[in-house]
């Protein structure tokens, strides 16, 4: 029995995946979100217990990876789409740019079941945390729209070009080469992962602050899913900034 455990866990993932799909095409931005999370737990919770049961199969990698491509790559791709496309532009054709991250996340979860060079830490921006970028920006500005006010989030993702840009720009780095540290680090240390160590920090100190400047017209558990947008905007920031370091550097 113990050997279906991390393949159940992944369906779960999946069908979490599939929930947030039907939420984004709703236009239920939140619940999408939270599905996603789910989605994330699930993902995190298969890999652990296959470790913890030392059960490996080729089926779970591939089921890992399908499950990843609904839940990471098509359902942050569909809200950007459904959000765009409700928003009453008159380019109504650059809503369907969002879906180039469908289509990269499922090269980028090919080429990472093929790279030896990913099994501690990342070659480009995994799927998860891409999805934690876009998902919960736009859970924010569907929180701030319910509450009939509009944020800074509210006007750049209702301006015309944004969407489409950042798709574009989050769908390369899917499939960059920029070396991306893993978030599941099993011991924080920061001589062994200055990186890492580096965005604990920088996290703990968006969240304090998130929750210490909080707009007047959403409370601090509302506030959540732009803190959660940020770190992982943040992280993906430090990566590439320290890939660029790294380039100066060996150029001296």
């Amino acid at each position: 029995m113990r050997k279906y455990i991390p393949n159940i866990l992944t369906l779960l993932n999946l069908t979490c995946g599939c929930c947030a799909v039907i939420m984004a095409l709703w236009g239920l931005y939140l619940g999408a979100f939270l599905f996603i999370i789910g989605s994330a737990v699930f993902d995190f919770l298969d890999g652990f217990s296959a470790r913890l049961l030392k059960v490996y199969s080729d089926i779970g990698k591939e089921l890992d990876s399908l499950a990843d491509l609904v839940s990471f790559g098509l359902a942050p791709s569909l809200i950007f789409f459904n959000w765009y496309y409700q928003s009453g532009h008159h380019y109504t054709f650059l809503a369907f740019v969002p879906l180039v991250i469908t289509a990269f996340s499922a090269l980028r979860l090919a080429k990472f079941n093929l790279d030896t060079r990913q099994e501690t830490d990342f070659i480009g921006l995994s799927t998860p945390a891409n999805a934690m970028i876009i998902a919960p920006l736009v859970a924010y500005a569907d929180i701030c729209h319910i509450h009939g006010t509009s944020s800074f989030v509210n006007i750049l993702l209702d301006s015309v070009w944004f969407i489409p840009t950042i798709s574009i720009v989050l769908a390369l780095l899917l499939l960059s080469e920029i070396p991306m540290f893993s978030l599941k680090k099993k011991r924080v240390s920061f001589n062994q992962a200055p990186l890492f160590s580096l965005f604990i920090v920088l996290a703990l100190a968006i969240i304090i602050l998130g929750l210490l400047f909080i707009p007047y017209h959403v409370s601090k558990l509302e506030t959540l899913p732009l803190i959660i947008s940020a770190i992982f905007t943040f992280y993906v920031i430090i990566n590439i900034l320290a890939q660029i370091v790294r380039i100066v550097q060996k150029e001296r």
